[in-house]
């Protein structure tokens, strides 16, 4: 199965791949985790590219090709490889990310960054992705928590961009019947009840 996670930054998704992880590894399922973007060699050349602090001049669309290109070297490389052994595979964002970031958050229009999707992961979807939900106020005082001098390029965005993603993410949740919005206010625990439940009831269909 392949599954991601998807949430505005500092929302906790981090804590609840490493338990699902756990979870899935406790009954003898075969789990690789990948990130975004990276997962690769020339994924993580790239990601760096888009996280570096002096890179702060990229333009939106610029940042949606990127993204992309990290994203289809990863599906070819690793996900479709994994998934063809019969590994459950789990992403730390996968392409509903650039919808909400690069398409809600920065304008790029929605048909644009649907077609860059089509020709970057194909039918590539994830079978189940959780949204880690947290209030933007929320998100931005753990961000306080963290120095300034170690927030990446997209972290050191503001505050009205964060509404907008997460309205966006909102907005795709409504549409697609995979999106399980979590309220990533409630203990760790809560939370990670919430996530297995639903894996659960996936696979019981």
């Amino acid at each position: 199965m392949f599954i991601s996670f998807e949430g505005i930054d500092f929302s906790g998704k981090s804590t609840q791949i490493e338990l699902l992880k756990d979870y899935l590894v406790e009954h003898n399922k075969k789990v690789e985790i990948l990130r975004e973007p990276g997962g690769t060699e020339i994924s993580e050349k790239i990601r760096n590219i888009l996280l570096d602090t002096k890179n702060l001049v990229m333009f939106a669309e610029a940042e949606l090709l990127l993204f992309s290109a990290s994203r289809a070297q990863l599906v070819r490389e690793k996900i479709l490889p994994y998934l063809e052994k019969g590994i459950y595979v789990i992403s730390d964002r996968f392409h509903d990310s650039s919808t909400a970031y690069q398409g809600y958050g920065r304008g790029v229009p929605l048909d644009i960054v649907n077609q860059v999707h089509n020709l970057a992961i194909g039918e590539t979807i994830p079978e189940l992705t959780f949204f880690i939900d947290i209030p933007v106020g929320i998100a931005n005082e753990r961000r306080k928590k963290k120095s300034k001098g170690k927030l990446d390029r997209i972290e050191l965005s503001d505050i009205e961009f964060y509404n907008r993603v997460r309205s966006g993410y909102l907005e795709i949740a409504r549409k697609e019947e995979r999106f399980k919005v979590i309220d990533g206010t409630q203990t760790i625990e809560t939370i990670q009840n919430q996530i297995i439940s639903e894996l659960e009831l996936i696979n019981r269909r």
